[in-house]
């Protein structure tokens, strides 16, 4: 399917260029992104070299990617001049060149990975960002801006119904899907650690759970393969009661949040992104994607791996007021954004 021959999303596109404060910064400079054939990844990429053509910004992108026919895939009807990189999280960086900004994207965030692949969970995150800091600073690069994760926050107190940027929870250390949230925790405090030590200018988004046209085939979080078989016209299928509570965001506000605190955040600091009008249980979001798609909602029992790949977080509610002090307003609620999904990969 070629994306860029959809209007919704080119609409989604623009809607997220007009959200993103003060976009025009970013004219003249060159912007590295890893991670770019991901759901995040993609659409940043995607934003920028938009923005690029549409207002003359002059924006040099450059995709990295660990596979180089996964890029072309993703990006072979791209109707813009964009440069690839390859890059895998595990390897040490080969390229040589000089950027303004770095936007670190890259690294395992599905349950299958963290279930199956621990070892290599940890290893990424941690690598991958210390590798991408140092290239930062040997490099004079301007800003770095990690993408980390609402799952940071573990288990936190059910009376607290929008946790903040300071508000650490509990995160079972001797359990192997802990891989994903500690690991995380040890690259944001890399992060600030390379901003104390050596002055590296980098800054933090703790996304929650972001949804669009954008998912990947490998993507295997609960609301990715809710909107993978809705689009396919099959049920959705429900493996648990589907009682816990999430934040969720529509990847055009997302993208929206994420270049908003790369231009504008305060260094060393880390900016919640989630819609405060879409926070549902995952049986809720089930609920409105049938609703919208037409299909229905049957139950199965989980098998073993499904156990596994489950979060034991119940309550997930990110505040995003601080990243909202910067002047980000989320548009999409959660009907709009799962409309705009049909629209475009139907």
């Amino acid at each position: 399917m070629n994306i860029y021959s959809k209007a919704a999303y080119m609409q989604d596109i623009k809607n997220t260029i007009d959200m993103t404060v003060a976009i025009e910064k970013l004219k003249n400079k060159k912007i590295l992104v890893t991670g770019s054939t991901g759901t995040i990844g993609s659409y940043i990429v995607d934003t920028l070299l938009t923005y690029s053509k549409m207002c003359d910004g002059n924006i040099c992108v450059y995709a990295a990617c660990r596979n180089k026919d996964r890029y072309l895939e993703r990006f072979r009807e791209c109707p813009y001049e964009m440069h690839y990189l390859e890059h895998d999280m595990l390897k040490d960086i080969e390229f040589d060149m000089d950027f303004d900004y770095i936007i670190h994207v890259a690294g395992n965030a599905y349950p299958t990975a963290f279930t199956n692949n621990p070892v290599e969970t940890i290893v990424g995150n941690v690598n991958s960002t210390y590798n991408i800091l140092e290239y930062a600073r040997q490099h004079s690069v301007r800003r770095v801006l990690y993408i980390s994760s609402g799952e940071v926050y573990g288990n936190i107190a059910a009376d607290i119904k929008g946790v903040k940027e300071d508000q650490l929870g509990d995160v079972d250390v001797l359990m192997p899907r802990a891989c994903y949230p500690l690991s995380k925790r040890a690259t944001e405090n890399l992060c600030v650690s390379y901003n104390k030590e050596y002055g590296t200018d980098v800054v933090i988004v703790r996304p929650c759970h972001t949804y669009g046209p954008t998912i990947t085939r490998n993507d295997n979080r609960a609301n990715a393969q809710f909107i993978r078989n809705a689009v396919e016209g099959n049920d959705i299928v429900l493996k648990s009661s589907g009682e816990q509570i999430r934040s969720y965001c529509y990847v055009a506000d997302c993208a929206a949040g994420i270049l908003t605190v790369l231009i504008n955040g305060k260094t060393a600091e880390a900016y919640n992104c989630a819609n405060p009008d879409s926070v549902l249980t995952i049986a809720d979001f089930a609920r409105t994607i049938a609703g919208i798609a037409g299909t229905k909602i049957v139950m199965a029992n989980p098998t073993n791996q499904d156990i596994a790949n489950r979060s034991p977080i119940r309550n997930q509610i990110l505040d995003s007021a601080k990243l909202c002090e910067l002047g980000w307003k989320p548009t999409y609620k959660i009907e709009k954004g799962i409309g705009s999904v049909f629209n475009i990969l139907k």
